[in-house]
């Protein structure tokens, strides 16, 4: 392939993620999205009381059973010439770190909030890393054919409780059971809402002048007089749309619809395509990494075992940063510093994978995997790259993991292995005594595991509960000698070692913290496992 071919191939890719709190609509967004790109021919949204299908994204057995998203999945479509990959992750706040770990690999995001509950807990926490890291965002409020907030008072609440600046590409003609339709200001048109099915595609009408008697004649005159007030004050008050502040991270376009009813969705699709970034530069330990570089480089930050519960395979997620990646070449491990070949990377359409010859920058690849990867692996055409930035935080619930059938302590072994690494939770080993513990981010994450353990490698585990208040990572590299002996023997029962080898201490309240921090100066201890300032912020 020609230099040429290969940079119109990077040109032409969009990745994003989409965030927001649980319920939000999250998910059909992503369907509907998928329905526009021809991806699938019906929403799994449409429930009636003969077939009840899953949304396509949620392909684990019991998020089907809970109607949640536990892991992030991948889904690339075409649209318009521009090929598209969703990471869709999970919105339950137990799942968080697979959230952060997922927004190291996008380039753009896509924030959905409710128009009735507008800002929520979740929502928050997730806009701040973005900001932190810069990431282009779109807002997406959704639910407008139910009664929420108004319009302006909905921008106003994202404005101060997420410290976003606002500008609206599309506005909305009434809310709820009195919605008209959607005036899309970016493109000076008008979206008629029908409350048709929702598997129909709304039809657009272009009006040129919104002083034309033709919105008149459209939305009646009242919705009309009220939309021509409402864009008068959108000017006055929020600043015209500039892609460049957009790409910066310092504005945030606004689109308004239902993604349940299909509607505004392809005003916000055709928004996105126009104004995301494509695949951005990426910072290694060594150097600033651009997209359409001749060699390739990427980063594992996500494994998922048992994507195919009929074979116990283990993919790992490879978003690809540079070059171009192709089938049977083989390229460099930096960790393990030795060459891989793989015969079958995979991309994803939910849970059906189809193998490709060649990856582009922006292109998440699934790579079969024996046990050679973890989180934030880097592979390379040679050079020796370290992509940062995917860092474990302390967990906030442990618990000791206990087998309860003796006759399966291998298959609860080689179970536990397999899913931290998909870094579902986290496991430390205690130094005195070699118990396991598991700690994880959410309570839920405790039922997850033992849910897989038990259906997809045929384990069962029981749990009993450890008063922990915070893993820290023990960094002894400026510790005094003498200190760090004293500390490690007195403080024994409650040091372990996490899957990495690297030493644990589990400090069971605040106060036992300080006081150890008090009586040992010299030892550091930090609540993530990569020691760096940029990620020591998202604790």
């Amino acid at each position: 392939m020609n230099k040429k071919q290969f940079e119109k191939e990077v040109a032409r890719r969009r990745t994003f993620g989409i965030i927001s709190h649980p319920d939000a609509g999250k998910t059909t967004l992503t369907e509907k999205l998928l329905l526009y790109g021809g991806a699938i021919q019906e929403a799994g949204a449409v429930k009636n009381n003969k077939i009840k299908k899953g949304a396509t994204s949620d392909f684990m057995e019991i998020e089907r059973q809970r109607g949640i998203s536990v892991a992030t999945s991948v889904l690339a479509f075409e649209y318009d010439g521009i090929k598209i990959n969703i990471l869709d992750t999970p919105g339950h706040k137990d799942f968080a770190e697979d959230t952060f770990r997922t927004l190291t690999a996008v380039d753009s995001v896509i924030v959905v909030i409710d128009v009735a509950k507008g800002v929520e807990e979740q929502t928050k926490k997730l806009v701040e890393v973005c900001r932190m890291r810069n990431i282009p965002m779109i807002v997406f409020i959704n639910k407008m054919d139910r009664e929420g907030k108004d319009a302006f008072d909905l921008m106003d609440e994202i404005e101060q409780m997420l410290g976003l600046r606002v500008t609206p590409l599309s506005f909305p003609i009434g809310m709820g059971y009195d919605l008209k339709g959607i005036y899309n200001i970016h493109k000076q048109n008008i979206n008629l809402f029908t409350g048709a099915s929702s598997k129909e595609i709304h039809k657009t009408k272009a009006i040129s002048d919104i002083n034309d008697t033709e919105l008149d004649k459209l939305v009646g005159e009242q919705a009309a007089s009220t939309l021509r007030d409402e864009l008068e004050l959108v000017d006055g008050i929020y600043p015209a749309f500039d892609r460049k502040e957009y790409l910066d991270g310092d504005l945030q376009p606004v689109f308004f619809g239902s993604a349940l009813h299909n509607f505004g969705v392809k005003e916000l699709l055709d928004g996105f395509i126009e104004i995301a970034p494509e695949p951005r530069p990426k910072k290694a330990e060594e150097r600033l990494v651009e997209p359409k570089e001749d060699q390739f480089s990427g980063f594992v930050f996500k494994i998922h075992a048992n994507m195919d519960p009929k074979h116990r395979d283990r993919l790992a997620f490879i978003k690809i940063v540079s070059g171009v990646f192709e089938r049977n070449k083989a390229y460099k491990h930096i960790r393990l510093d030795k060459n891989l070949k793989f015969s079958s990377p995979n991309a994803f359409f939910a849970e059906k994978k189809e193998i490709v010859d060649e990856s582009f920058p922006g292109d998440i690849v699934g790579l079969h995997d024996t046990g050679n990867f973890k989180i934030g692996d880097t592979l390379t055409s040679g050079e020796t790259l370290h992509y940062k930035g995917i860092p474990s935080f302390s967990p906030e619930h442990f618990r000791y993991i206990n087998n309860s059938d003796p006759m399966k302590s291998k298959q609860l072994a080689k179970g536990i292995d397999q899913l931290m690494d998909e870094g579902v939770a986290q496991l430390f080993t205690l130094e005195l005594n070699g118990r396991k513990v598991i700690g994880t981010v959410g309570a839920l994450q405790f039922e997850v595991i033992q849910y897989r353990l038990e259906h997809e490698y045929g384990a069962k585990c029981s749990y009993e509960n450890l008063n922990v208040h915070k893993a820290c990572w023990v960094d002894e590299s400026v510790a005094k000698p003498e200190e760090f002996t004293d500390f490690k023997r007195v403080k024994s029962k409650f040091l372990c070692k996490d899957k990495r080898g690297q030493l644990v201490f589990l400090a069971d309240s605040s106060f036992s913290l300080q006081m150890t921090q008090q009586k040992y100066p010299s030892i550091k201890f930090h609540f993530i496992s990569e020691f760096e300032p940029a990620a020591e912020a998202l604790v």
